[in-house]
């Protein structure tokens, strides 16, 4: 008895990896005959698993949705994974997520065997998390519909307020989303515009019901993350510029984040940084705290203010006597 048991959950473990086995596959990986899988997969239906089986040469076995979630079975180096992931998603910008993540860490914690309760104990008590203050929070069941639409290609119709704060109505085919360390996007293409568009979806507020489907188009860019970046990084705000870093690319990529611009190989020994800001005294401000050495590409009226911030720190120097 105790044998088949710990055969039914190796069985489980293999169908929970998501991918169709064939009899043949299974019985040569649990070391029995494949009679022996068919019965071991009626023990679990019974058991209440909905294990698909698909008939023919070319047909096999797969673990399907159910009505209730089946028990997972993790090795060690998944459940510390899993345990880390969930302390880490309680800083995350999504509305209830932390107090989600902390339940869901409490079972697992209660089910750990001791030696892997202990190095999640050790991550999380020598780990000091620095986090960004979170922006706006996103509603789970927003960011939900919204993946779901994008997976089942379905039009989206939405209210949206604008950065100015000013409210419109939109109806898009989404594409992807796109989440960063503070906020999430949506990558969607804006039926009114006839363009692609990135939206905020903390500034979503979707109007239901969804619909129709419709045949995805080729995306933007193939590398959406970036794509997103130099969108609001830049063109989003009111001022745009280029500078030049004199430093080498990968030295800059440590310091520039996603949003902060885009960087770009310019040489061995220098990059440009395209970025925006709401103004440029801003802009001064924003490219100094990188901290390189830096010069200004465009727009021309950018070398001006730096020019006046250079004067005016001289003058404040010189009022303190240093």
């Amino acid at each position: 008895m105790l044998e088949t048991s710990a055969r039914l959950l190796r069985l489980l473990s293999l169908l929970q990896a998501h991918r169709e086995w064939s009899g043949a596959d299974l019985a040569d990986r649990l070391g029995v005959t494949p009679r022996t899988v068919r019965r071991d997969v009626d023990r679990l239906r019974e058991l209440g698993y909905p294990v698909n089986a698909s008939p023919g040469t070319g047909g096999g076995y797969q673990l399907g949705a159910g009505a209730e979630l089946p028990p997972l079975l993790l090795d060690d180096e998944e459940a510390v994974a899993v345990a880390v992931g969930l302390r880490a998603a309680a800083g995350q910008g999504v509305e209830g997520i932390g107090e989600s993540s902390v339940r869901a860490l409490a079972k697992l914690e209660q089910v750990l065997p001791d030696r892997l309760r202990r190095r999640v104990g050790a991550l999380n008590a020598f780990t000091v998390p620095l986090l960004r203050p979170p922006g706006e929070r996103v509603d789970p069941a927003v960011l939900t519909d919204i993946a779901h639409a994008c997976r089942d290609a379905e039009r989206l119709r939405f209210a949206y307020r604008d950065h100015g704060g000013s409210a419109t109505r939109r109806s898009v085919e989404p594409h992807r989303l796109v989440c960063t360390e503070r906020r999430w996007y949506l990558v969607a293409w804006d039926l009114d515009r006839a363009d692609w568009r990135t939206f905020r979806v903390d500034r979503i507020e979707p109007t239901p019901p969804h619909g129709p489907r419709f045949p995805p188009r080729e995306p933007p860019a193939e590398d959406l993350a970036a794509y997103v970046a130099k969108g609001v990084s830049g063109g989003a705000y009111s001022t745009e510029a280029t500078v030049r870093l004199l430093v080498p690319l990968a030295e800059a990529a440590a310091a520039v984040g996603p949003l902060d611009g885009v960087l770009e190989a310019d040489g061995d020994a220098a990059c440009l940084l395209r970025t925006g800001a709401h103004g440029l005294d801003v802009m001064v401000i924003h490219v100094a705290m990188l901290g390189f050495d830096f010069e200004v590409v465009e727009p021309p009226e950018l070398a001006g203010r730096v020019r006046d911030l250079r004067d005016r720190l001289s003058r404040t120097l010189d009022r303190t006597g240093s």
